[in-house]
């Protein structure tokens, strides 16, 4: 049975213009990244500060997505909060905006309490009401929580649960799960450092903030596996490793919106508490963007006087 999500998708971050959203560099951006080969987008996960946003600025970022991404992408929301009721409300909100899904992050605040039980009473619940289909998303680094393989095996099975986002790296949980997954159940790989490997393993596409820098990097990776071109394919990967690194490890939010202002996207600054990138983690990510290939010409006059 084919799965609903394969391929590549960006996970899209929030542009701010000071402390306000901007929906309009949020549309000039999709609208770069709709002419790459990417299966869909994602809006309102980790790397666009969702914890960050109000439910009215989530709107807006939803509905900017909407109406720039083509008909073809898909578009998944993150809706989760931490009770069950609110990440109900949220997704129901969410659902009439006509999005293709949603992805509920593990509750995480009382982490001591989230069990086996209690995730799997949390993501019944909103499976059985949502008007959407579900996605589970596994990131135990930011929140602390690993969901189960048991679990995640036991869920896959709900007809409105349609796979699952894991971000935490671990090929040895996606290759005890990947053999006992419900048909057409989608597993996907949050971690761009593995991206290839979990390919080969049986995954079935991802969902990469490395995609929202390196667009056509990420796609050409999904092509070339696909076309079982293994040899060009672990070159490209272990390319990207740095920038990967750069974006999530070393740098993260800020290191990623700095990048993108150097690429011709709109990156801007992070939502506080978060910091801009400092002087040295700049000269890191210029190095890195351009060992890759993917900054060719000289850095913007007004960004090197910010630097004076």
């Amino acid at each position: 049975m084919q799965k609903s999500y394969e391929g590549t998708f960006a996970a899209l971050s929030t542009p701010f213009f000071g402390d306000r959203i901007a929906p309009e560099k949020f549309t000039e951006n999709i609208q770069k990244y709709d002419s790459f080969d990417l299966a869909g987008y994602v809006v309102l996960g980790t790397t666009g500060e969702n914890v960050f946003l109000s439910d009215e600025e989530s709107e807006k970022l939803v509905l900017a997505t909407k109406e720039a991404a083509s008909p073809e992408k898909k578009v998944i929301v993150g809706t989760g909060r931490e009770s069950t009721h609110a990440t109900l409300e949220f997704t129901d909100r969410m659902a009439r905006l006509e999005i293709d899904a949603v992805l509920v992050r593990t509750p995480s605040y009382y982490k001591s309490r989230m069990d086996d039980e209690a995730l799997k009473k949390h993501y019944l619940t909103i499976a059985e009401r949502s008007k959407v289909p579900v996605l589970i998303y596994n990131i135990p680094q930011l929140t602390g929580i690993t969901i189960s393989p048991k679990l995640i095996i036991e869920l896959s099975h709900h007809s409105n649960i349609k796979g699952i986002k894991d971000s935490s790296g671990n090929l040895a949980f996606l290759g005890e799960v990947i053999p006992h997954l419900a048909p057409g159940f989608s597993f996907i790989l949050g971690a761009g450092s593995v991206f290839l490997q979990g390919l080969l393993m049986g995954a079935c596409g991802g969902i990469l903030r490395l995609a929202v820098v390196a667009p056509a990097q990420c796609a050409k990776l999904y092509r070339l596996y696909s076309e079982k071109k293994f040899d060009e394919a672990q070159k490209l990967q272990l390319d990207l490793i740095p920038l990967n690194k750069a974006i999530i490890q070393t740098h993260g939010i800020p290191g990623l919106k700095y990048a993108l202002d150097l690429l011709g996207y709109y990156g801007g600054p992070p939502r506080s508490p978060l910091l801009p990138l400092d002087e040295k983690g700049k000269k890191e990510m210029e190095a890195i963007l351009k060992n890759l290939g993917l900054l060719t010409t000289s850095i913007p006059q007004e960004m090197s006087d910010e630097k004076k």
